[in-house]
């Protein structure tokens, strides 16, 4: 028996999550969490403690390999995503990355005030990241899918522009309309960048890839269409040449009213939905059969109890005729309680909401 509808009918997969992005619909959708390993688990904590700090971790193969393990050791999810950062993408195109404690990541040289050539390229700062993934599929439950992912161009220039993150991406978005061949220019440098260091990860083990646009919602239509929906569009296609049988989650946060722009536009495999959404709205409004991906409030989990099993219901309901993965519509948060993931997990796996 084969088709769209297999594992919904058979309800075994010996990969779920794979399996809802190659377009079956298993009767339990299966899930993971942005953020999924971070600060909200102890053991998490404890180990970032001992490495001293955020980029130490990510740069020490072991101890990311663990980290990234961790939940699926407490949780059971269906879905390991590399624990890594977006910003590794500006440090190899030659920005320092630093890590200010309590306020983020900063890059140097800014690309508001430095041009692009001044950079010098080290794309042997992604070895220790392949290297993470590697571990990781050595030591990973056959039945447990693993995710790569990178940040999307739009978002990596935000950062790259400004050297921090901000409320408005203000810097980059005024480059932008002043000098859009400069900016873009800067986007073309991420679009290669990023797809070197996605493809190295495949070649390394991930089994599917997802692209964090995290300030998409920042832009105006003309600009999304730009700056979002092309240069994803370009990373996909170069990668489906390079990797035709590797699934490509695209998340777009933010994106709202151009959710299908998005996902017709760039040619993604599985859509990533943010918490903002209604699910009966985006399942009328995205293409027939697309998997999506989400998309409870990840402050609906830190309350708990009735919120999150009303919140379950609705998304259930809401993408019932389509492939599904249950996440949240955007990361973790730090003050989660463990005990209210745990609940969740047990509520979606006993059937709440299907």
């Amino acid at each position: 028996m084969s088709g769209p509808d297999m594992g919904h009918i058979s309800g075994t997969s010996p990969k779920p999550l794979l399996s809802v992005l190659k377009g079956n619909r298993p009767t339990v959708p299966p899930m993971w969490l942005m953020r999924q390993a971070g600060r909200y688990l102890p053991e998490y904590r404890n180990l970032r403690a001992e490495k001293g700090g955020f980029l130490e971790l990510v740069y020490d193969s072991a101890a990311a390999a663990e980290v990234t393990l961790q939940p699926l050791r407490r949780f059971g999810f269906d879905g390991a995503i590399l624990f890594s950062d977006i910003l590794i993408v500006p440090y190899a195109m030659g920005q320092n990355l630093w890590f200010e404690t309590g306020e983020g990541p900063r890059l140097a040289p800014t690309l508001d005030q430095t041009d692009l050539a001044a950079l010098k390229p080290d794309f042997t700062r992604f070895d220790a990241i392949y290297e993470t993934v590697r571990q990781v599929k050595a030591a990973l439950d056959p039945n447990v899918t693993f995710l790569g992912f990178a940040g999307s161009p739009w978002t990596i220039a935000t950062y790259m522009v400004a050297g921090q993150g901000s409320k408005d991406q203000g810097a980059a978005r005024r480059l932008a309309y002043q000098d859009p061949a400069r900016f873009g220019a800067i986007i073309d440098a991420i679009v290669d960048a990023t797809v070197t260091y996605v493809s190295g990860q495949i070649d390394a083990g991930v089994e599917a890839v997802q692209l964090f646009d995290s300030w998409a919602g920042s832009l105006a239509p003309l600009q999304f269409d730009r700056w979002v929906i092309q240069p994803n569009r370009a990373i996909v296609e170069r990668l489906k040449r390079l990797h035709p049988n590797i699934p490509i989650i695209g998340f777009p946060k933010g994106a709202g009213a151009k959710l299908a722009d998005y996902a017709t536009g760039t040619g993604v495999d599985a859509v990533g939905v943010d918490e903002t959404v209604d699910p009966h709205w985006a399942n009328r409004t995205l293409p027939v059969g697309l998997p999506v991906q989400g998309n409870l409030d990840p402050l609906a989990l830190i309350a708990g109890g009735r919120a999150v099993e009303d919140a379950v219901d609705n998304i259930r309901a809401g993408f019932a005729g389509r492939p599904h993965i249950f996440n949240l519509g955007h990361g973790i948060l730090p003050d989660t309680p463990i005990a209210h993931v745990e609940a969740l997990i047990a509520y979606v796996r006993q059937g709440g909401g299907g």
